[in-house]
């Protein structure tokens, strides 16, 4: 018999409700897009951070052979990095924005919000619908204050009772957000790809580069898988599709 090694995927832990709540969500959207006009005008969005010196989890690493090569990876603690944002919509990427800071807060987000990402969104479309996740910076107050002044009913995100948001977005779930199962691997395993970058501008000029490689074409297939993992995701009743 032969014996073949399989990895051990990791995946955020579902709460009790998760599973019902990620059901609930497909179907909302689902719905949605049975209107033409819904998709077009959805901008997905998410940061990043990526590492000068790539780190690498030694679990999902394999090297054969018929005896141990003794390897090592020697790993670089607290290695430089770079915060950045990026949205989607069906046609355009908008991006890049890099923090200036090592970690992004409410009031750095809510600053890129006001003075870089609206006023593009706004220049092409008076009608877009804008998502973001439910990270802490998310979170702030006044991230949501701004969004519920600027963008009633016309934001996804993680809201509270008294927030004027189109729907709620999922906790845990990164594998049904385009910007983290296809832009943030697509840009990681073209960053990361020999010639590594060597500084931190380099690193900044691998990330742009993938970014504006990402065509329109491209795009057109990264929403129909979406609609695929809404799809499957339903029914397999709210469990993770990270597999796909």
């Amino acid at each position: 018999m032969l014996f073949k090694p399989y990895r051990l995927q990791l995946v955020q832990a579902l709460r009790p409700n998760d599973k019902r709540k990620r059901v609930e969500f497909c179907d909302r959207m689902l719905q949605n897009m049975e209107y033409n006009t819904f998709l077009p005008r959805l901008i997905f969005s998410d940061e990043a951070t990526f590492h000068l010196s790539r780190k690498v989890n030694r679990h999902v690493v394999h090297i054969w052979g018929l005896q141990n090569p003794q390897e090592a990876l020697e790993h670089e603690r607290d290695s430089p990095k770079v915060n950045v944002f990026c949205a989607l919509s069906q046609t355009k990427v908008y991006g890049l924005f890099f923090f200036a800071e090592n970690t992004v807060t409410g009031v750095t987000y809510l600053a890129m919000l006001q003075n870089w990402l609206l006023p593009q969104m706004s220049e092409d479309s008076e009608d877009f619908i804008f998502q973001q996740g439910g990270a802490p910076p998310h979170w702030h107050l006044g991230v949501r204050r701004f969004l519920n002044e600027s963008l009633p009913q016309r934001w996804i995100g993680r809201v509270g009772k008294e927030d004027l948001a189109l729907q709620f977005w999922l906790p845990r779930s990164p594998d049904l957000t385009p910007c983290d199962f296809f832009l943030c691997r697509f840009v990681k395993e073209a960053v990361y790809a020999p010639s590594l970058p060597t500084t931190l501008d380099d690193l900044k000029n691998h990330i742009t580069t993938a970014v504006s490689s990402v065509t329109q074409y491209i795009l057109l297939r990264v929403w129909n898988e979406f609609s695929y993992r809404l799809d499957v995701t339903r029914a397999a009743g709210g469990r993770h599709i990270e597999h796909l």
